[in-house]
């Protein structure tokens, strides 16, 4: 049976929210309750300026805060669990408390996972796509919140072919979300633009990203700010935005479903427009 993007996907969240997806995109904006991230770092590690930002956000246009106490990028130290915790569990029950966000916990490890979601977040997001710690699994299906599978091709060998490396991985990961109860209507796939993977490799993802509708399930894209948009535009990662509201705009067309940014604002202004030509080409 042919996949539609746009047709009407109720993705089912914790404390029982849901969240429609299909027939517009939606953004989900980066708040990074760290030192050390790659463009934002520190400027929103203490909890205040955190909750500030993620309403900052909000009323620019964002249905989801996606909040993180642990670099993802490629050099960063790691943190303790207690540390990730102690970042951004306030910040989590700050926003539960004070807005009506949809709010998703940015963390590989259970333990947070599950201490997240008890401070109120909706959504566990997966940077290594439940490869790294199973368990994040059973956090979703025994609390029913939405599930974010991120693909990476680090600390592994990569098949040669960018789609058949994320059928190879992908499939693995949605292995164990079933093996543990989570519910197909819980699952987000992430194709994990810059994840170990190079510049063409990039962009040749993009290029056929329609062929991820294989898998039958939304898609989420964090192409934000990331190295080889920089390398295309030539800018350094605190003047990309253009640029990211640029495959912002051409990804919705190619039928993505959740956009994961720093700027609001400006992947607000082609996100619309992208929708909007899309409604008037349904007709």
């Amino acid at each position: 049976m042919t996949y539609n993007p746009f047709q009407k996907f109720s993705w089912k969240l914790a404390h029982g929210r849901s969240l429609e997806l299909g027939p517009r995109g939606v953004l989900m904006a980066i708040v990074n309750v760290t030192p050390d991230s790659f463009s934002d770092g520190g400027r929103f590690i203490d909890s205040v300026a955190a909750v500030a930002q993620g309403i900052r956000c909000l009323e620019d246009g964002a249905l989801i805060l996606d909040i993180g106490g642990e670099s993802t990028r490629p050099d960063a130290a790691p943190v303790s669990a207690e540390e990730e915790q102690e970042r951004i569990l306030p910040v989590i029950a700050a926003l539960a408390r004070d807005t009506d966000a949809v709010i998703s916990v940015d963390t590989y490890r259970a333990s947070t996972a599950r201490l997240a979601v008890e401070a109120g977040a909706h959504i566990v997001n997966d940077v290594h796509g439940l490869q790294r710690e199973p368990d994040i699994a059973t956090v979703a299906a025994t609390t029913g919140a939405g599930l974010c599978i991120m693909h990476t091709g680090r600390d592994r060998e990569k098949l040669a072919d960018v789609i058949a490396d994320q059928a190879h991985f992908l499939d693995r990961s949605l292995e164990i979300a079933e093996a543990a109860g989570v519910a197909r209507e819980q699952i987000v796939l992430d194709p994990g633009f810059g994840f170990a993977k190079d510049t063409d490799e990039n962009l040749e993802l993009m290029a056929r990203f329609s062929e991820l509708h294989r898998f039958h399930l939304p898609l989420l894209v964090g192409t934000s700010r990331k190295r080889f948009v920089g390398a295309v535009s030539g800018r350094d990662a605190a003047h990309r935005d253009v640029a990211t509201a640029a495959t912002t705009a051409l990804l919705r067309v190619a039928g993505a479903s959740i956009f994961r940014v720093h700027d609001v604002a400006n992947s607000r202004d082609a996100l619309v427009m992208a929708d909007a030509m899309l409604n008037a080409r349904a007709g």
